[in-house]
């Protein structure tokens, strides 16, 4: 991570509902990954989704060019919900 560059911390929550893309997704997560503090998963097997928050300390481009590429791929939704300060 740059040291010189201000960081945000921001939680991306995403919900997978095509489990096809899930491939594509991981790429894109550790293209990123000298940002990601870190992630967790849950299988929601009732309703056939996967529920998947990746928090991340990053410049603000950074955060919405990963957000950005995850909310393309389709079957996938994604939510940035940034820290105040």
């Amino acid at each position: 991570m740059e040291n010189h560059t201000q960081t945000r911390i921001a939680l991306i929550g995403i919900v997978v509902e095509d489990k096809s893309f899930i491939s594509q997704l991981n790429d894109i997560l550790t293209e990123y990954g000298n940002y990601i503090i870190g992630r967790m998963g849950i299988p929601y097997r009732e309703k056939d989704v996967s529920i998947i928050s990746v928090a991340v300390d990053a410049p603000q481009n950074i955060i919405s060019a990963l957000s950005g590429k995850i909310g393309m791929l389709p079957g996938i939704s994604t939510k940035t919900v940034y820290a105040k300060h």
